[in-house]
């Protein structure tokens, strides 16, 4: 009888390794799969990579209103060969660290049939993701726009005053939201 057989109904130790191996496979299968809900849960916890906050109504009565002022920047793009034209209907903001403030951004869908995108984001200065809450946003959920249809679509947001406390992110003068228009499924 060679090693690789079952003697006696017990696994030899080659049948033991097989099994181990085939374990870690399938461990390692399934953290690839679980990585990136994961790594989106990591981000938005701790504003990693510029990743923005939620907030409720709720949260952000109450925050204080600071004398700060920041800037907020405002960019958009879509991806390559979606047909949206997408825009920031004001380039800057200012306002008060801690101040609830709406901007507004246009969409318009220049195809002929409906497309859904969706919009991915992220703040610069890095650092200061974890302090940039948005309250009510388009890119919360897919967008919907028939052929040739413009909306303009709100996104409420403050810039929560715990930023000052932090030595890396206290400086801070100017904050760029950023948007990105990609295809969604469904569309």
């Amino acid at each position: 009888m060679t090693m690789a057989t079952r003697s006696g109904g017990r696994f030899t130790a080659n049948h033991k390794v097989g099994l181990l191996a085939a374990g870690m496979g399938l461990g390692m299968l399934g953290l690839g799969y679980a990585a990136v809900p994961f790594y989106r849960l990591f981000c938005q916890a701790t504003g990693f990579n510029g990743t923005t906050q939620r907030a409720t109504v709720a949260q952000a009565a109450s925050i204080r209103v600071t004398g700060r002022p920041i800037t907020i920047r405002f960019d958009a793009n879509v991806a390559p060969g979606m047909k949206w034209i997408f825009r920031p209907l004001q380039v800057t903001q200012e306002g008060r660290v801690g101040e609830r403030k709406m901007a507004y951004f246009y969409a318009k869908n220049i195809s002929d049939h409906a497309i859904v995108g969706r919009a991915v984001y992220n703040v610069t200065p890095e650092q200061t993701g974890a302090y940039f809450h948005k309250i009510q946003c388009f890119c919360f959920s897919n967008q919907r726009l028939e052929a040739g249809q413009e909306v303009r679509m709100p996104v409420i947001y403050y810039v929560d005053p715990a930023m000052l406390k932090d030595d890396d992110a206290s400086d801070v003068q100017e904050i760029t939201l950023s948007y990105t228009f990609l295809p969604a499924a469904g569309g």
